[in-house]
């Protein structure tokens, strides 16, 4: 690994006379001891041969998720990426230089970022789309604040079924602007969003905005959603939607969703340990101004030819600065990338069929857990596409998946809280979905661990 450092040892010691100190232990005196690491435990200098076989040693500790049957639901699904998103994702011309963040970026891949905002309008049914953000969760953070800058009321509602991740980030984006965030409680037959209660809330007023998730957090298409704009009125309605599930569902913007978010990770980039992400955000045209981050625009060059330019930006980073209408949104341009190349890839007919594919597979899983003494599978009566949540007699799923897992099977999420003081409601169900990988054979599986789970657990189900 020498040759990789930078200066030898006759070098280090010029460079400490110039200094006049006698070693490198006096450039760190005024730090006081007691601040200090001390030694890290770093063994002797390896080989880079060395190196690479004490990696390949560790890695091989990890269990991809291709290697043992995985149904975990949740918004990071497990999908097959064709050869062909990679290839394009590395060609040099797009992997070394993804980031326009000055108006010189490059024309090809501001015509990639115009195509990727083009996709998810079309999917969302609403007027423009900003060029990504963060991730999902960020992107109903964002949205929280555009609805405020609309309607600044100090309440904004959501469902008590949204993932609880997601409802934390809400929490830390809507304390800038002094806003609480309220849950709406779901009818425990069906999943669905409780109607009545959003109607009570809205009456109450001080209200800005209500979100909703398309499916929500159970797994559950709430076919009540297109009448929540009537509820609401002029109050901004956010929908938080799966990217497939909008090519087989009616686009929000057509019931009217004002504001129509989601996560983009699952059209071309694979789990990787929860990253990285991508978020998704549209909007109707009269809130553009207000929108985070930055839009791409078409139009036409000195000569009369199609060219595309950044047409709006309102980060910090950008020509807005102080007046930024986020100052910590960004853009995952290499990622977005990958979205629109694994929707071209794919493409419409190929998403549609993928879909539907999704849920008959999800149906035999639903079918062959509902066998199993102890669960309840799917536990609420409302339609789903390809994940669901189970509801465990014991009330503990935590344990049940545990037990699942130790049979090299990865059940599912569970949909518990895990913050101190959150409501234990949740703590019987999980979600479990179907994938591209889900056949016969792994649900064969599943169901017999199932069984030995729900046995094992106290008085399980003889």
């Amino acid at each position: 690994m020498a040759r990789f450092i930078p200066s030898e040892p006759g070098e280090e010691e010029g460079l400490l006379r110039e200094l006049g100190i006698s070693s490198t232990e006096e450039l760190f005196r005024d730090v006081p001891q007691k601040v200090r690491l001390g030694r890290l435990g770093v063994g002797a200098a390896l080989e880079e041969r060395e190196v690479v076989a004490l990696l390949d040693r560790l890695l091989a500790k990890n269990r991809p998720f291709t290697k043992d049957p995985a149904f975990l639901g949740g918004r990071i699904p497990i999908r097959f990426l064709p050869a062909a998103v990679d290839a394009i994702l590395q060609r040099s011309e797009f992997y070394t230089s993804y980031t326009p963040y000055q108006p010189e970026a490059s024309q090809g891949m501001l015509q990639a970022l115009f195509e990727f905002q083009s996709l998810w309008v079309e999917l969302t049914g609403l007027d423009a789309a900003n060029a990504s953000l963060y991730d999902g969760a960020t992107a109903a953070g964002e949205a929280l604040l555009l609805c405020h800058r609309i309607r600044p009321g100090r309440r904004f509602l959501v469902p008590s079924s949204l993932p609880w991740e997601e409802k934390s980030v809400l929490a830390n984006y809507a304390t800038g602007p002094g806003v609480r965030v309220e849950e709406i409680p779901f009818d425990p037959a069906t999943g669905r969003l409780d109607l009545e209660a959003v109607r009570a809330e809205v009456k109450r007023g001080d209200v800005c905005g209500l979100l909703a998730d398309l499916p929500n957090g159970f797994g559950v298409v709430d076919e009540g959603l297109p009448e929540l704009k009537g509820i609401l009125g002029d109050l901004p309605l956010v929908v938080s939607a799966d990217p497939l599930a909008l090519t087989v569902l009616e686009p929000p913007g057509a019931w009217g969703a004002d504001v129509v978010i989601g996560e983009g990770q699952g059209f071309g980039m694979p789990p990787s340990y929860g990253g990285p992400l991508l978020g998704l955000f549209a909007c109707r045209s009269e809130h553009l101004r207000m929108t985070p981050g930055r839009i791409v625009g078409a139009t036409r060059d000195a000569e009369g030819r199609r060219a595309f330019s950044l047409t709006l930006q309102t980060r910090e980073q950008h020509i807005r600065r102080s007046r930024a209408t986020s100052n910590i949104c960004t853009n995952e341009s290499l990622l977005a990338l990958a979205f629109v190349a694994y929707a071209s890839v794919v493409g419409p007919r190929g998403l549609a069929e993928l879909a539907q594919r999704l849920n008959e597979r999800a149906r035999t899983l639903a079918s062959a857990l509902a066998e199993v003494p102890g669960l309840r599978a799917p536990a609420f009566d409302a339609p789903y596409l390809w994940e669901f949540a189970v509801a465990v007699a014991d009330g503990n799923a935590e344990a049940f998946l545990e037990r699942v897992r130790r049979g090299r099977v990865l059940g599912g999420s569970p949909l518990s809280d895990p913050r101190p003081g959150a409501p234990a409601g949740l703590g019987g169900l999980f979600l479990t979905a179907a994938t591209e990988y889900t056949d016969e054979r792994a649900i064969r599986k599943y169901a017999r661990l199932a069984r030995g789970a729900v046995r094992a657990s106290p008085g399980g189900a003889a």
